[in-house]
């Protein structure tokens, strides 16, 4: 079977050829890693007596009758008989080939799931070719495919690659291994899995526990380590500024008119960047910490010490709203010191951009805050030393290359912080973040009142609305957060605009604003600025409020219809009350299909909600209810997501794979090198970034 990836001059590529390198499949090895999806037994034929209601089988039989009909709808209607029992088969698509290879008298072998029913054991559409041959001697793979490529090609290109792939052992010698079933060899292990025997438990495959599953596991766990230590090591190489904090500096001086005292965590986590800062290797480091947790304060006490160090600052934030939000905390606290902070943003008029720009490139501007314009190709630093990305997994790659690509001094990077409020389970911090040196703020400002959380039908949504009432003549303030701003045939929900007209009527004499993603710029700031200084009572809004809105005195959060919400965004939306000293609640309003029920997943999302408020907790659950995704972003363009190891099952097989790839790339880098080959190619690049 030709290759996939068939040279240039040779003829040009089939169809299904191109459906391969669609799905990947470009070389041997990838063929050879394309595993089953699940498997048919192909390997015995059951008598129709024997066969329970639900049991996929395989039978031989004679057709006894083969008719078309027309009601309810056009079908073939296929009677077989294998001396046990009759069986009728149902075909809904079907051509006059069919009819023929199904012609009465014919035997035929078919396999299908059977079912019940008034009119005996049926098959819908079961597969089916001419009675005898050779039963198969192993389980038949099931692959996961694209249109255009057929089951029966695939099944002979795997072959074809697993007979082709180069699976000699690339593990040293003589490895003690986590999990003592892994010690099969890879080839051993990947022909199994392609083709496994009839007496294997099928519970073993699908948990995917088998002794054949644990060496693939391992292996692959050691390619991410090796290629996250390999990017490390090769970042290790390259030079930085030394940035070290003045005594009576601006970073003291800071630190003296904060009207707050630093957390002990806060405390912990600027030593740990401080010390990162005074080394001539660029500093890369994952801030992460729960919302409301300090992240800011600690950001521009780094980027005190690079301006005293005589060396520019930037921050650049995912919107406009957070940028914002950054630059007025920003200027508050760094204009008294004499630090000018320039600011970048797209909808800039070209005067203020332009004024701007030549604040930045003559390095008056020490402080440079804003959105992706922060990178774009006109923006020029005078010494950039110190990259500062919030939320950022909200950033691609490139963005983060071009961030870093921002220092005009030759053979050096910039320091880099990234920072992210949503926190990162253990097990993905050590997987997918291991190139990363990782701090964690795990300690919430003092006065910080704990946010009540409740799960409010929405049938109960005028007890809400009086709540409102309650709260605005308290003097607090209010967000109402809707999941969509435009009507939907596929989703029956209340869109922000029918919700603020509806507000605007019942809490008559208060100000409600509206808040979306196609607002104008101006139009945002404006409300923005309403909400902020608190002649707005209600804010309705979309999820552009999820990051960075900081407003101590609204203490009750209503979400609508939370049920199609994730459990972090839930969490981030949250975090938004109890900022201040007084009691804060959130409200998350469900909506449930007509005499239906919420989803197990919906379900299990709400009601961690109402269990902690914890961060961390929140993340560790999100891990389990969706897998890694969510957490990784962009980071994770060029790359596949662990295909076969599972974070929370395999952190065994995770710790093994960590302690050995330091020793393998130190003592044997060859074998190393290939292994990272084999299973990642060229999608390592990602790690650069």
């Amino acid at each position: 079977m030709p290759s996939p990836s068939t040279p240039a001059t040779a003829k040009p590529l089939s169809a299904p050829q191109k459906a391969l390198i669609k799905l990947g499949l470009k070389r041997d090895i990838d063929l050879a890693l394309h595993l089953p999806l699940r498997y048919e037994d192909e390997t015995r034929i059951v008598k129709l007596r024997d066969v329970r209601e639900g049991d996929t089988a395989q039978i031989e039989a004679t057709v006894t009758a083969c008719e078309v009909t027309l009601r309810p709808r056009r079908q073939l209607l296929v009677t077989v008989d294998d001396g046990s029992d009759t069986c009728v088969m149902r075909f809904f698509s079907f051509y006059p080939s069919h009819q023929k290879a199904l012609a009465v008298g014919n035997r035929i072998r078919a396999r299908g799931e059977v079912r019940g029913g008034f009119m005996g054991l049926t098959m819908m559409h079961p597969s089916f070719k001419p009675a005898g041959g050779h039963l198969a001697e192993a389980l038949t793979p099931v692959y996961s495919t694209v249109a255009g490529l057929a089951q029966a090609y695939l099944r002979r290109a795997v072959v074809n690659g697993l007979n082709h792939a180069d699976l000699s052992e690339t593990l040293p010698p003589g490895i003690a291994w986590p999990d003592p079933r892994g010690a099969w060899s890879l080839r051993d292990a990947l022909q199994f899995l392609h083709h496994p025997t009839p007496d294997v438990s099928l519970a073993a495959l699908e948990d995917r526990s088998h002794p054949a599953w644990v060496r693939l596991k391992c292996e692959e766990l050691l390619a991410q380590q090796l290629s996250q230590l390999t990017a490390k090591r090769e970042r290790d190489l390259l030079r930085a500024p030394a940035l070290k904090p003045r005594t009576q500096g601006l970073h003291g001086q800071l630190l003296a008119a904060l009207p707050f005292a630093l957390t002990q965590a806060q405390q912990r986590v600027g030593r740990e960047i401080a010390q990162d800062l005074a080394r001539q290797v660029p500093m890369h480091r994952l801030l992460q910490g729960d919302v409301g947790a300090g992240k800011t304060v600690v950001a521009a006490l780094a980027a005190m010490v690079a301006i005293d160090a005589g060396w520019q600052c930037a921050l650049m934030a995912p919107t406009e709203i957070l940028a914002t939000q950054h630059f007025a905390k920003l200027v508050g606290w760094l204009q008294p010191l004499g630090v000018k902070v320039a600011w970048l943003i797209g909808s800039q008029k070209k005067k203020e951009r332009a004024a701007m720009l030549a604040l930045v490139e003559s390095g008056e501007a020490a402080l440079v805050v804003g959105t992706h314009a922060v990178i774009q190709e006109h923006v020029k630093f005078k010494n950039l030393g110190l990259a500062v990305i919030d939320e950022q997994h909200r950033f691609g790659v490139a963005q983060r290359l071009a961030l870093r690509g921002k220092m005009q001094a030759p053979g050096m990077e910039p320091h880099m912080l990234m920072m992210t409020a949503t926190p990162i389970p253990r097990t993905l911090a050590m997987s997918y973040y291991a190139d990363l040196d990782v701090s964690v703020i795990d300690e919430l400002p003092p006065g910080r009142t704990p946010i009540v959380t409740r799960v409010v039908s929405d049938h109960r949504r005028a007890e809400v609305v009086s709540r409102i009432g309650a709260q605005l003549q308290e003097g607090r303030q209010v967000y109402w957060v809707c999941p969509l701003i435009e009507e939907s045939e596929a989703l029956d929900l209340t869109n922000a605009t029918q919700t603020h007209a509806e507000l605007s009527q019942a809490l008559s004499g208060v100000l409600v604003g509206l808040l979306h993603s196609r607002m104008p710029v101006a139009e945002k700031k404006a409300v923005m600025d309403l909400f902020t200084s608190g002649q707005m009572g209600v804010l309705v809004s979309t999820t552009v409020i999820e990051v960075g809105v900081d407003v101590p005195n609204a203490s009750l959060m209503v979400i609508e219809h939370a049920e199609r919400f994730g459990l972090s965004q839930l969490h981030q939306l949250r975090g938004r009350v109890g900022r201040g000293a007084a009691a804060s609640a959130c409200v998350l309003l469900y909506g449930t299909p007509e005499g239906g029920r919420l989803s197990e997943t919906a379900r299990e999302r709400l009601r961690a909600m109402v269990e902690t408020n914890d961060g961390f907790e929140i993340a560790r659950r999100d891990l389990e209810i969706r897998g890694p995704g969510e957490f990784l972003g962009a980071r994770q363009s060029g790359a596949p997501l662990l295909r076969f190891a599972d974070l929370e099952t395999d952190a065994q097989l995770l710790d093994w794979a960590r302690a050995l790839a330091p020793l393998m790339l130190d003592r044997h880098p060859q074998l190393a090198e290939r292994h990272i080959g084999r299973w990642l190619g060229g999608k390592s690049e990602y790690l650069k970034a």
